[in-house]
């Protein structure tokens, strides 16, 4: 994985645990795990504007139609 050893990987997650401190590692995975899902969602709705574009088709995002139906739900 990206030419590290588990030995050097340990030592990378040591040093950002002494850096952050346990309590705000989760609070930062969380926001970068949020991040990750929102980009990967921002990629899919321009992919799907796109192949729309050249089929010629109305842009359908079933992405957006999902979320809504979850808040609901909820």
């Amino acid at each position: 994985m990206f030419g590290l050893s588990p030995w050097e990987l340990l030592i990378v997650f040591l040093a950002i645990l002494l850096l952050f401190g346990a309590k705000r590692l989760p609070e930062i995975g969380g926001s970068l795990g949020k991040g990750i899902r929102e980009f990967k969602t921002s990629i899919k709705d321009v992919e799907g504007e796109m192949r729309a574009e050249i089929t010629g088709d109305s842009p359908v995002k079933p992405e957006t139609t999902q979320r809504q139906a979850t808040k609901t739900e909820v």
